[in-house]
């Protein structure tokens, strides 16, 4: 049941970045929180079942690698990386403060840029895309901490 409800609220989360993406589309910001990243964080941090952790973070990663229509299993492998790097932070760290909660939103979601953009480099056909990609990394992991 409670796997369901993580499944049904990052779905409803998927939902609302994809329009909140649009809506920020036509004001030409161009930094889009990622919704995502702190339900994957707290699956980690919080002593989520590693099994459950990684196939949900997958599940999660590859809804919203069709929701954004980026090349299939970037984001599926970066929530899977994502959600194990947290548990073992989880382990070190913890995540009761909402400053500590703010910090750590924010050095994962410029992990997840990072590795999006190394990915991109590595995979993609257009060098140029691996260089733009890069100049919004830092404004969206800002983004995704203040949500």
């Amino acid at each position: 049941m409670r796997n369901s409800a993580f499944l049904a609220f990052g779905i409803g989360l998927l939902i609302l970045q994809s329009n909140l993406h649009w809506i920020i589309d036509r004001i030409r910001s161009g930094t889009t929180p990622n919704l995502l990243l702190p339900l994957v964080l707290f699956m980690g941090v919080h002593e989520y079942s590693i099994a459950r952790g990684a196939a949900l973070s997958f599940t999660l990663g590859y809804l919203l690698d069709v929701f954004a229509a980026a090349p299939v299993g970037l984001f599926t492998s970066i929530s899977v990386a994502t959600f194990f790097v947290s548990r073992l932070a989880g382990v070190r760290l913890s995540a009761q403060t909402l400053l500590t909660k703010v910090a750590l939103a924010f050095v994962f979601a410029l992990f997840q840029g990072i590795l999006v953009v190394v990915l991109t480099a590595i995979l993609g056909n257009d060098p140029a895309r691996a260089r733009s990609l890069a100049s919004v990394v830092p404004p969206d992991a800002i983004a995704t901490a203040i949500l």
